[in-house]
């Protein structure tokens, strides 16, 4: 193995000069000194030592169902019925990898073609991509794409965002210098509409989610995107689509790009990813032509017999380069897919129903926290509740921890204005007892 395998090896340090190095060892330059330092790794042990070394570290985790969390902020436990599982593991799916020969991958290309149809339906807008990254990855795709579009240099944000979507944004947008405005929210925790008058002249698009980052349900979406298209921006909605079998589709309410998180459907949390991020647009040509990531279309072959092929291949990098419209490579479609299966598995009713059950069980645990904690903002929540606490918030979670209930997500740092405020969440596999385990034990320690 080495040199003899490498066909480029004997040819390091012309290759360097001709990318403008002087030898190989510059292109680490920006690396600060001190920064690399020896591993100091102990000796190596057998495949079955090392089996039973992680099998014991392993040993530690504990699942949600031994240990109830109230975790959320963007990373919720829904049930994933068995069978999607299943389908995905068959090797069809498994082993799909970006098809940069779309048509010999036909079934692949047809899954991802019903979960196009199955988005579009469910987001009100006709057009879909076969997924982005994640949520925070399609939102930051959505500014850059507003300022393509419009030509212009600002995108208009809820102060009431995710840290992670943040900091994906400004790692997006800092580059192609799209200068990112926040909006605060009112004294009902929503997106304050006349700071949003404010904010709006000169901006690319103006984005807001549902729900927001505190849980609540914006009840002013329409006037939103009427006040972000009279100054003549776009409308960028992001929604977790769990709640779309409650509330009207964004599409139906001018949203004019749809972002959100597919992976809700069908996927376990998987430690935070992968994740299937949905980015959807109205059918007009300016928008499509500027739309990042990848898009399945029907079609005939030679035969007359229908064929699925992915369209607009010009704007992938592999095709466009440094001209792409977006540098999303590896598409997790294997993750749409899962998501195409849980959605149709559901159907209409089902997802009304899924929707229906978190927002009962959010409504009780909402209920059940008012009576140990201040709920500062009024409204309509949905999986996530924001809480204000008297007492320090790290010290309450430690005591929940011994308690072997895991507590919400700390927000206090992110926002000192709200003060010991964390999230709690609940999905439909919230379980009443684990509410009721939980309020006993912050009547004990909050």
């Amino acid at each position: 193995m080495g040199r003899h395998y490498l066909p480029n090896a004997a040819h390091k340090e012309e290759l360097a000069k001709e990318i403008g190095f002087t030898s190989v060892e510059d292109l680490f330059s920006d690396v600060p000194k001190g920064m690399v330092k020896e591993f100091n790794l102990p000796e190596g042990k057998s495949e079955y030592e090392v089996f039973l070394e992680l099998n014991s570290v392993l040993s530690m985790n504990r699942t949600v169902l031994e240990m109830p969390s109230f975790l959320g902020a963007g990373t919720y436990f829904h049930y994933v019925p068995a069978h999607v599982k299943y389908l995905i593991e068959r090797s069809e799916f498994l082993t799909a990898y970006t098809p940069y020969q779309p048509e010999i991958s036909q079934g692949m290309l047809q899954a991802l073609f019903e979960y196009q149809s199955l988005i579009a339906e469910l987001v009100g807008l006709p057009i879909v991509n076969a997924s982005m990254y994640d949520w925070g990855t399609a939102m930051a795709e959505a500014a850059l794409m507003s300022a393509r579009v419009k030509k212009k240099s600002k995108f208009v944000v809820p102060k009431a965002l995710s840290p992670e979507k943040k900091r994906v944004l400004h790692t997006y947008t800092a580059g192609p210098g799209v200068e990112i405005d926040y909006v605060d929210w009112n004294e009902r925790g929503q997106v304050d509409i006349e700071k949003l008058k404010e904010a709006v002249d000169g901006a690319a698009g103006v984005y807001v989610e549902v729900p927001n980052f505190f849980g609540l349900l914006e009840e002013e979406i329409a006037a939103i995107g009427e006040i972000a298209h009279d100054a003549g921006a776009l409308f960028v909605v992001g929604v977790d689509p769990t709640v779309l079998g409650l509330v009207e589709a964004p599409g139906e309410l001018g949203a004019d790009i749809v972002v959100g998180e597919a992976a809700y459907f069908g996927n376990p949390m998987n430690f935070g990813g992968p994740r299937a991020g949905i980015f959807a647009v109205r059918n007009d040509k300016k928008l499509i032509r500027q739309m990042p990531g990848r898009i399945i279309g029907m079609t005939k072959d030679a035969d007359g017999k229908r064929a699925f092929v992915m369209t607009l291949q010009t704007r992938e990098q592999h095709i466009r380069r440094a001209k792409a419209t977006s540098n999303i490579c590896s598409n997790e479609a294997l993750v749409a897919v899962a998501a195409a299966i849980h959605l149709a598995t559901l159907g209409p009713r089902g997802l009304t129903e899924l929707g229906e059950v978190i927002l009962k069980n959010t409504a009780y645990l909402k209920k059940r926290l008012s009576e140990v904690a201040e709920i500062p903002f009024e409204g309509i929540n949905f999986k996530d509740i924001l809480v204000r606490f008297e007492k320090s918030y790290d010290e309450i979670h430690g005591k929940l921890l011994e308690r072997n209930i895991h507590g919400g997500y700390y927000v206090g740092e992110h926002f000192p204005e709200l003060g010991e405020s964390a999230l709690f969440a609940a999905t439909e596999t919230t379980r009443k007892e684990w509410v009721d385990a939980l309020i006993e034990a912050l009547k004990e320690v909050a």
